[in-house]
């Protein structure tokens, strides 16, 4: 069996339940964006990791070691912002081929510690070595929060809201134009931008994880085709997802039009947006989004919401159910 048969989550299912026995009571170990760690008794400490591997994640001479250093940061970060914690420590473990120069590296860790000093966060240790030949980086990061308060892929609820909160496809946009070495405009090079340079929604996911209305959370990396599917494995429900409501930049729309990419596609299965997916109580949806949009001066937006129907997913274009054909981002298929 290959693992283009099965694909990195078939591969994960096949070990994961072994370990499962062996965690300490209420911790949590694989399935969700981080795992949870208790941590005395009025605080749990979560704690994520993520590798970034020159030709899968990044292209090395199409991205500036400045971003990549931000970048290697904020997809952990944004990890840790789906919990609904606070980000207290990095480590940074990396390989380097030997054609990378001093003056590189420090670039590439001018933009790490950029990233960190936003967020008041300390590089605590991790490990160097040499590589063959490409680019390695694996990050982890660690988050407290109240006991108890993570929010989990798992606690969606029949009848509530799905949301993200901000536009999708940008950045996939971005890996096209890039591949394609088009840049010849604002749009282009701000879609390149949002591929290059992505933020993690830190204080938007702590402040969200205090809404009591706020029930699962993740955040989007592999594109919602995939990531939402997952939540709804968790929760043991099923989603209609309205096609019409996928918030999609100007920017994307445009590029577009000129460049022949299917923006909804790109919106449901690209991947890398590392904004939030959500699920919110119907009933609290309104005053939720409208504090939301007061505090950070941007929309929660209402791409469709959850029913009974465990792990069925339903698109809607035009009223009307529709097929997807990709399904997100693998990284063995």
């Amino acid at each position: 069996m290959k693992l283009s048969e099965i694909g990195e989550f078939g591969f994960i299912e096949r070990f994961a339940h072994r370990f499962e026995d062996l965690l300490a009571p209420n911790a949590m170990g694989i399935g969700d964006d981080c795992a949870i760690i208790p941590a005395g008794e009025d605080h749990d400490l979560v704690l994520t990791t993520d590798m970034l591997v020159e030709d899968i994640h990044f292209i090395r001479n199409k991205i500036s070691p400045l971003d990549l250093g931000h970048k290697a940061l904020a997809v952990n970060l944004s990890d840790v912002a789906a919990m609904g914690a606070r980000p207290i420590g990095s480590f940074l473990s990396i390989a380097i081929p030997e054609d990378i120069d001093v003056e590189y590296l420090d670039q590439l860790m001018e933009g790490y510690h950029q990233l960190s000093e936003r967020y008041q966060l300390p590089l605590m240790g991790g490990d160097t070595t040499r590589s063959p030949k490409k680019l390695v980086l694996n990050i982890s990061v660690i988050g407290r929060l109240e006991k108890g308060k993570a929010k989990l892929r798992s606690a969606a609820k029949v009848g509530d809201i799905i949301t993200v909160t901000n536009t999708l496809g940008d950045s996939a946009a971005g890996l096209q134009l890039i591949i394609k070495g088009v840049n010849d405009s604002e749009d282009t090079a701000w879609l390149i931008n949002r591929h290059n340079c992505p933020e993690a929604d830190v204080d938007e996911g702590i402040w969200l994880a205090q809404q009591s209305g706020v029930h699962a959370m993740m955040d989007v990396s592999d594109g919602i085709a995939s990531d939402l599917k997952h939540l709804l494995k968790a929760s043991q429900k099923g989603a209609e997802i309205n096609l019409n409501k996928l918030p999609l930049s100007h920017q994307l729309n445009s590029v577009s039009e000129t460049q022949q990419f299917n923006p909804i596609e790109l919106g449901t299965s690209g991947g890398e947006d590392y904004c939030l997916l959500l699920t919110i109580d119907e009933t609290q949806f309104h005053s939720i989004s409208t504090a939301f949009e007061n505090k950070f001066k941007k929309k929660l937006f209402n791409i469709g919401s959850i029913n009974n129907k465990a792990e069925h997913l339903e698109w809607f274009l035009n009223d009307k159910v529709t097929t997807m054909s990709k399904g997100g981002f693998n990284h063995f298929r």
